[in-house]
């Protein structure tokens, strides 16, 4: 939503506003009524309190909330869902206050600070260490989550008071939930942040060595794949699916099978980055910084060109796939598609051996263009990999491969 601030000199004024907006957004009839009827509610509750909209706090807004909560018992003689109930309310609100102050909730300071912080970070991480800007984000993204974690007071104290006994209990609060192979991949992020912390004198020592993690050996994993059958009928089940989101997911599946794309690939797809004329695809591998273009296959441009002409809204959005739910956006990154996969895959009665996301299928498409004897080099230019080390992990799928070659063990040895 846009951080453009309107002046409303009257309650109807505000609401007609965010009447444009949701017909902008294009939200269904039903749920714009019930985002008027609640911001009418607020506004009414602001009046009886002599406060004018464009000063409306968050604790106004909490106050109102649980006013109109007591209200729903003494009506209906019981509590609301809470959660829905509260939500629903909430957004209407926010959505209100939004177009009306410009931004919604306020910035505290500690936010603003971490702001300030996280950007001091980027700048470090992008133009002296010449990190993607997708580990960028995921970096930053786990400094924020540090910083959540040291708690309240002024951030600038709190950093300076940082020792390695806090270093320890972060990491394991942090990782008490995660996978093995996931540890090393938060001790990273987690280390990065201490060596710029101590580098920009934020903190008095560098406590980027006090993180310590188990130790995992090269290709001791084995990737998770699916049979090519049941990629076939997951395809299948997905193409007979008429509805909009049908349409799409079905286009998305193409992709992940055809080419073996990353979800983060997919998802910053746009529309400027299919050549219809000369049929080529282009892909920003954003895990490695290379752009592939690869030729836009028959059955993949067909999925594609029928999402876009009948499932795709209409909007001035450039990514190519977008939710099916007004307010029309694109997905913010690659995790949005574990579900719909997960969903696909369950809707055909395909289970998985271990994992359920999109990487599954690139596995598979790695699998399967080793056992067409397709060179590794060429193998990884598909994939985006960098080196030819990045695709050897996936010659341990080919099980039936390697025991074609495998030497018969001897029944005995003689001394």
């Amino acid at each position: 939503m846009s951080n453009q601030c309107f002046v409303c000199s009257s309650d109807e004024a505000c609401l007609s506003k965010l009447k444009e907006h949701l017909a902008e957004q294009c939200y269904a009839a039903r749920t714009s009524e019930g985002y008027l009827i609640v911001s009418r509610h607020f506004l009414e509750f602001l009046g009886k309190h002599h406060i004018v909209v464009g000063a409306a706090t968050p604790a106004h807004v909490e106050q109102y909330l649980k006013q109109a909560q007591r209200r729903y018992g003494q009506c209906h003689g019981h509590s609301p869902d809470y959660k829905g109930w509260w939500s629903s309310r909430t957004a209407s609100i926010h959505m209100l206050l939004r177009l009306v102050q410009g931004h919604w909730p306020p910035a505290a300071t500690t936010a603003e600070t971490q702001h300030t912080i996280c950007e001091g970070y980027t700048q470090w991480m992008t133009a002296l260490r010449g990190i993607t800007q997708t580990t960028v984000s995921a970096r930053c993204k786990e400094a924020c989550r540090f910083l959540d974690w040291l708690g309240d007071g002024p951030i600038e104290v709190r950093l300076a008071n940082v020792a390695v006994p806090d270093v320890d209990t972060y990491m394991k609060k942090r990782t008490a939930s995660l996978r093995r192979h996931s540890i090393p991949t938060v001790a990273t992020n987690i280390r990065s942040f201490l060596r710029w912390l101590h580098t920009s004198g934020q903190t008095a020592w560098d406590l980027s060595p006090t993180v310590i993690v188990p130790t995992l050996y090269a290709c001791e994993s084995i990737p998770s794949a699916l049979q090519n059958q049941d990629v076939k009928k997951v395809l299948s089940v997905a193409k007979k699916d008429p509805t909009p989101k049908g349409i799409r997911d079905y286009a998305i599946l193409m992709l992940l099978s055809a080419y073996g794309m990353r979800a983060g690939e997919i998802t910053a797809l746009c529309l400027g980055d299919v050549d219809w004329r000369k049929e080529v695809i282009r892909i920003y591998h954003g895990k490695t910084g290379v752009t592939s273009y690869l030729p836009l296959l028959h059955e993949v441009g067909e999925a594609l060109l029928a999402y876009l002409q009948r499932a795709r809204p209409k909007t001035s959005l450039r990514e190519i796939f977008l939710g099916c739910r007004a307010p029309y956006r694109s997905f913010r990154g690659g995790n949005n598609l574990y579900r719909l996969v997960e969903r696909r895959l369950k809707a055909a009665g395909v289970i998985a051996a271990s994992k359920r996301g999109s990487h599954t299928f690139r596995h598979t498409r790695a699998v399967s263009m080793l056992r067409a004897a397709v060179p590794v080099k060429e193998i990884g230019d598909l994939l985006g990999h960098r080196t030819a080390d990045s695709t050897l992990p996936y010659l341990k799928l080919a099980t039936e491969d390697l025991r074609a070659i495998a030497l018969e063990i001897p029944k005995a040895v003689k001394a």
